[in-house]
């Protein structure tokens, strides 16, 4: 495997499901509001944001930890929809920011995002499968 698809599938697998855990919430409920799993909205934003991209700027990570256009315009949506979110939750306690009005449009954003990284993430599989099929041809 070489050194770029190595950086991407580092990157990937944990921004996949940081993105998921936004699109889902019983996840959300169950996961993040119990004080004894480490897994936190901070958590997930920290991985957005700070640790293998950065949402504001995600055109950065285009090739690096993001596959597409239309994953990096996704991304933008997505931190404009926590921005809104974040100015309704002004404590910015996972369960207060889980009860605002624009956190139906985060987790909605999200799904979109998250279909969008596991179809691209699924094509390049195929395309690894069969770029070694015909390898060994």
């Amino acid at each position: 495997m070489d050194d770029d698809r190595v950086i991407m599938a580092r990157a990937r697998v944990h921004l996949v499901p940081a993105v998921l855990a936004l699109a889902n919430p019983p996840w959300q409920r169950d996961v993040w509001l119990d004080p004894e799993v480490f897994e936190s909205l901070d958590h997930v934003i920290h991985t957005l944001f700070d640790d293998f991209c950065d949402a504001e700027h995600p055109e950065r990570y285009l090739g690096i930890g993001l596959r597409s256009e239309e994953e990096v315009a996704l991304f933008k949506e997505l931190d404009r929809a926590l921005t809104v979110a974040e100015d309704q939750a002004p404590g910015g306690f996972d369960e207060e920011m889980l009860r605002v009005e624009g956190w139906a449009e985060v987790v909605a954003v999200a799904g979109r995002l998250a279909q969008v990284m596991v179809a691209n993430d699924l094509g390049e599989i195929l395309a690894l499968h069969e770029a070694r099929g015909a390898a060994e041809a």
